[in-house]
């Protein structure tokens, strides 16, 4: 199942790709900085009706060598299911592109993350044929910004740190921090990382704390004009994870999503999709 949290966990490196080597460069794991990041498609389907999508695939080209490929999977779980298919997008991307590529994990609890750090070996005992050592970022290692200034500083990496920290204790200091530290940027960066806040909080505790400081610190976001805005992005995460589950989205109602401008009905949408198998389930209780 798709969901909200799983969506911001892995668009915030779209967001600001640099955040990868920033992040890592800080855990002693010396990434180059990219001089040019291209967002590549996530559909690895190779033949029908067997279709595999990762959730965000960038490529870094840097002014040290040939670059390499990100592949950014949101993981909220443990699932012995996913080695298998994570070797698979691997080996495929390397065939394809002929340029390394790199798994980053995120996750938001400390045991899913020792989980997905692996090593995965592939093959028999006497002779494993392959290794899988994905990159991980969680709780574990995500820095916790709870100073305004270090949060404004780098708004991509504090919403990283408020979403990788969410179900902690410290999750309130965080989000503070960042609230504040939105204040020091436009409003445009300011509504795709509040965003993204919410939508990676999903259902923690953390997500009421972070919509009572939006209401009472930011202004803008209460303004008509952000409501829209805020609204448009939400129905963007509604056609994002329709596709991710492969439900089939005739015109009309990709037309009724995008035209429907109350946040709060595109949430229960958001929250219908992880159970529904059509687009008519989707829309069957405001009919009736």
């Amino acid at each position: 199942m798709v969901s909200s949290s799983h969506e911001a966990m892995h668009r915030i490196f779209q967001e600001d790709p640099g955040i990868f080597a920033r992040t890592f460069r800080a855990l002693g794991i010396p990434f180059s900085d990219p001089v040019a990041v291209s967002l590549l498609p996530t559909d690895l389907t190779e033949t029908k009706p067997l279709e595999r999508r990762v959730d965000t695939l960038l490529r870094f080209d840097t002014a040290e060598d040939d670059g390499f490929l990100l592949l950014v999977e949101a993981q909220g779980k443990k699932d012995p299911t996913k080695p298998a298919s994570w070797a698979y997008y691997l080996a495929h991307l390397w065939a394809k592109y002929g340029t390394p590529p790199v798994l980053l994990v995120v996750c938001q609890d400390r045991t899913t993350a020792a989980w997905a750090s692996g090593p995965f070996t592939i093959g028999p005992a006497q002779w494993p044929a392959l290794t899988l050592r994905p990159l991980v970022l969680g709780p574990h290692n995500v820095p916790v910004i709870t100073d305004v200034s270090v949060a404004a500083r780098d708004v991509p990496l504090a919403t990283l740190s408020a979403i990788t920290h969410g179900r902690e204790p410290n999750a309130d200091a965080i989000l503070k921090a960042l609230a504040s530290a939105l204040k020091t940027v436009d409003q445009y960066t300011a509504r795709v990382f509040t965003e993204l806040t919410e939508l990676g909080l999903g259902n923690a505790p953390a997500a009421q704390i972070w919509r009572d400081l939006m209401a009472a610190d930011l202004s803008f976001f209460r303004s008509e004009t952000s409501q829209r805005l805020r609204a448009e992005g939400a129905a963007q995460v509604v056609l994002a994870l329709l596709d991710k589950r492969g439900i089939e989205v005739p015109e009309e109602a990709r037309e009724r999503i995008t035209a429907c401008h109350d946040t709060e009905t595109l949430i229960t949408w958001m929250a219908r999709i992880d159970s529904g198998a059509s687009v008519t389930e989707l829309f069957e209780e405001d009919e009736a």
